[in-house]
């Protein structure tokens, strides 16, 4: 069937012309979006200025601990998620291998002030504490992980990452909480049975730091022997 096609048979009506504006010159609606031109650029400033005011922070802002005690919360936090992967192995302080053997090491970091500067707080610091197993078959590592997601969601975790058999020989699980500043982290490397775990506090201020300090604190720190806590330990 041919398209129907239907066509207007009046004429559109031409616009009338615009009226000239009265009461108000050209320089002077000249002078009115120029004053718009710079104040959008001047809130646009004083908007700038107040982020930074609030994301830049100094040692005010952290709470007072020392790093021995840091090192101990990151390392119970750690030990939370052995006992729930069920792992009942205890690990020495130190590494031989990193990827390869047993691992039970803590280190630190500076914490910085934010915004658009790489500023570091005096005597800020936090701590993280890694640790891994070597020999982790996948009945042990599958449904510990898949445990250890969950437990992690139950106890007010944010899980930003959960990914099984990547690539077909790696799993892993990223987790965070206090708007970021804790979190933990998790690998299974199938093709070599290794498990690796990691804790990262959120930044605390040392309370012996002294001008001149150059290293964070709790740089120089071991860990205790790391394995399953007292009531799952065999």
């Amino acid at each position: 069937m041919p398209e129907e096609i239907t066509t207007a048979t009046a004429t559109a009506p031409t616009p009338a012309p615009a009226p000239v504006p009265t009461g108000r010159t050209a320089a002077q609606a000249f002078g009115i979006g120029c004053a718009v031109l710079v104040a959008v650029p001047l809130l646009l400033v004083l908007g700038f200025v107040g982020w930074i005011a609030v994301v830049t922070k100094d040692a005010s802002d952290f709470p007072r601990v020392a790093p021995e005690e840091m090192v101990s919360r990151a390392v119970d936090r750690s030990r939370e998620a052995y006992d729930v992967l069920g792992f009942t192995r205890t690990i020495r302080p130190g590494v031989e291998k990193i990827g390869v053997s047993t691992e039970n090491t803590v280190g630190s970091n500076y914490c910085y002030r934010g915004g658009l500067t790489d500023e570091t707080v005096d005597g800020a610091y936090s701590v993280s504490h890694s640790w891994a197993l070597d020999h982790v078959t996948a009945e042990q590592a599958i449904p510990g992980l898949r445990r250890l997601r969950d437990h992690l969601e139950d106890t007010g975790w944010d899980i930003t990452s959960y990914r099984e058999n990547v690539s077909g020989d790696y799993w892993d699980l990223y987790a965070s909480r206090s708007d970021g500043d804790e979190r933990v982290s998790f690998q299974w490397f199938a093709d070599r049975d290794y498990f690796a775990g990691g804790t990262s506090t959120p930044c605390a201020v040392d309370p012996g730091w002294q001008p001149g300090d150059d290293e964070p604190a709790g740089d120089e720190l071991w860990p205790p022997d790391f394995g399953p806590s007292a009531k799952n330990g065999s």
